[in-house]
C-alpha cells in the first residue's frame, strides 16, 4: 500500500525519500562506469592508464560546471525534472565511448559529471520540503546511502557482463537502467515541481551573467554557519576523495596485494559506508547534535588515516579490510548529516542555490586532493606521509565544526 499524498499534491516524505534513493544510486552508478569500464578500455585501444585518471577529473569538473551554473536549470525546470535531465545527459555521455577517440571519453566523463550535479541541491531541495524535522538527519543520510549503493551496483553487475558479451553492451545494460529511474520518478513530478518557475531565462547570456556565475557562492556567504560548514565539508571530502583514489592502488603497490584482495578492501568500504550513513543519521536525530557529531567525526576521520599511515607489510589482510570496513564508517559516512545541516541552516528560498554552492565547496576537496596525493607521491614514493596530512584535514574539520556548535557561530 502506497503512502497517500498530502493536500496539494506534494508526496509525502517516504515517496520523497525513495525517489531521491534511486536518483542518487543512479547518478553514483553513471559516475562510477569510466573507472569500472577503464580497464577494457585501455586494453582495447592502447591506452595509458594515466587516462583513468583524467576521466575521473573531468567527470568531477562537470560537476563543478553545473553546480556553478546550473541554479536557472534548477529554477527553471524544477527539481524532479532536473534531476531527470541530468540522467538523460549521463546517458548521452555513455554514448560517447563508442568512437574510438579518446576526446570523445573526455567528453563522455565530463557529460556524466554534468549529469551528476544537479543531485545535491535539486535532492537537498526536495527532502528539506518534505522530511519531518525530527527526522531529517536520518532522511538525508539515507538519500546519501544511493551513492555508495550505486558503486556497488556498478562493481557487482557490469564486470560480469562485460566479460560475457563485452564493454558495449555493459553501456547498453547500464542506459537501459538509468532510463528506469528516469521513467519511475516522472508520476511526482507534478506535485513536487510545482514552484517552478516558467519565466527563467535559460539563454547562454543568463547563464554566464556574473549574477549567476556568483549566485550559488553568494548564497553561501548568506550565514556564517553555513560557510563554516562548507569549510568543514570540504576538509572531510580531503580525506574521503584520497581514499577512494589510493586504497587500492596503495594495497597492490606498497602491501602487494593482487588486484581482487585490493578490490574486496574497497568493496567491503563501500558496503560499510552505506551502513555508517544510515547509522549516522540516526545518532544525529536521536543522541548527538549533528554538528557535534561532524566534529566528532572529522577526529575519527583523521585518526583512521593516521592509523593508514603505519599500515605495512606486517599488518595482515584482515587487520587491512578490518581499517577499511573502520573508515568507511569514519572517513565516507558524513556527507548526509553535513547535508541536512546545510539544508536546515539555509533560508528556506535559497535551499538548492546554498547547496550548490556548498558542494562546489566541497567538490574542489575531491578534485585538488587526489593530485596533490600524486605530486607528493610522485616526489617521494611515500603514501605515509599523504594518509597524515589526510589526518591533518580531518582535525581541521573538527576544529571548524567545533566553533559552530559551540554558540560562538
Amino acid at each position: 500500500m502506497q503512502p497517500s499524498k498530502p493536500s496539494g499534491g506534494q508526496p509525502t516524505w517516504l515517496v520523497a525519500l525513495v525517489t531521491m534513493v534511486a536518483v542518487q544510486t543512479a547518478t553514483a552508478f553513471l559516475s562510477r562506469i569510466p573507472p569500472t569500464l577503464a580497464p577494457a578500455l585501455t586494453a582495447e585501444r592502447g591506452w595509458s592508464d594515466a587516462v583513468v585518471g583524467y576521466l575521473a577529473s573531468l567527470n568531477t569538473l562537470g560537476s563543478i560546471l553545473f553546480l556553478a551554473l546550473g541554479s536557472p536549470f534548477l529554477r527553471r525546470l524544477g527539481s524532479i525534472r532536473a534531476l531527470q535531465v541530468g540522467l538523460a545527459v549521463g546517458i548521452l555521455g555513455l554514448s560517447l565511448f563508442l568512437p574510438p577517440f579518446w576526446p570523445a571519453a573526455a567528453l563522455a566523463s565530463l557529460l556524466i559529471g554534468v549529469g551528476y550535479g544537479p543531485s545535491s541541491p535539486a535532492g537537498n531541495d526536495i527532502l528539506h520540503r518534505t522530511a519531518p524535522a525530527s527526522r531529517r538527519a536520518m532522511i538525508f543520510s539515507i538519500k546519501q546511502a544511493g551513492v555508495p549503493v550505486g558503486g556497488i551496483v556498478a562493481g557487482l553487475f557490469l564486470p560480469p557482463i562485460v566479460e560475457a558479451f563485452g564493454w558495449r553492451a555493459s553501456l547498453l545494460a547500464a542506459a537501459i537502467f538509468v532510463l528506469v529511474v528516469i521513467l519511475a520518478v516522472q508520476p511526482i513530478r507534478e506535485g513536487l515541481d510545482a514552484d517552478r518557475k516558467y519565466d527563467e531565462p535559460l539563454t547562454m547570456r543568463a547563464l554566464l551573467s556574473p549574477a549567476n556565475m556568483s549566485s550559488s557562492l553568494a548564497a553561501l556567504l548568506t550565514s556564517t554557519s553555513v560557510f563554516r560548514l562548507a569549510a568543514a565539508g570540504a576538509c572531510l571530502a580531503v580525506g574521503q576523495g584520497i581514499w577512494f583514489a589510493y586504497l587500492i592502488t596503495f594495497a597492490v603497490s606498497a602491501l602487494k596485494y593482487d588486484l581482487s584482495a585490493a578490490g574486496v578492501a574497497f568493496a567491503i568500504m563501500q558496503a560499510m559506508s552505506v551502513i555508517g550513513r544510515i547509522l549516522l543519521g540516526w545518532v544525529a536525530d536521536k543522541f548527538v547534535a549533528p554538528r557535534r557529531l561532524l566534529g566528532l567525526l572529522g577526529l575519527a576521520s583523521g585518526l583512521t588515516s593516521a592509523a593508514m599511515a603505519w599500515v605495512g607489510s606486517d599488518w595482515s589482510y584482515l587487520q587491512f579490510c578490518g581499517l577499511a570496513a573502520i573508515a568507511g564508517v569514519t572517513v565516507s559516512s558524513w556527507n548526509g548529516v553535513q547535508l541536512s545541516e546545510i539544508a536546515k541552516a539555509s533560508p528556506s528560498h535559497l535551499v538548492r542555490e546554498t547547496s550548490s554552492g556548498a558542494t562546489l565547496i566541497i567538490f574542489i576537496g575531491y578534485v585538488i586532493s587526489p593530485a596533490a596525493f600524486a605530486l607528493l607521491l610522485g616526489a617521494t614514493g611515500r603514501f605515509d606521509i599523504g594518509f597524515m596530512i589526510c589526518a591533518l584535514f580531518g582535525a581541521l574539520s573538527f576544529a571548524i565544526t567545533q566553533r559552530s556548535w559551540s554558540g560562538r557561530a
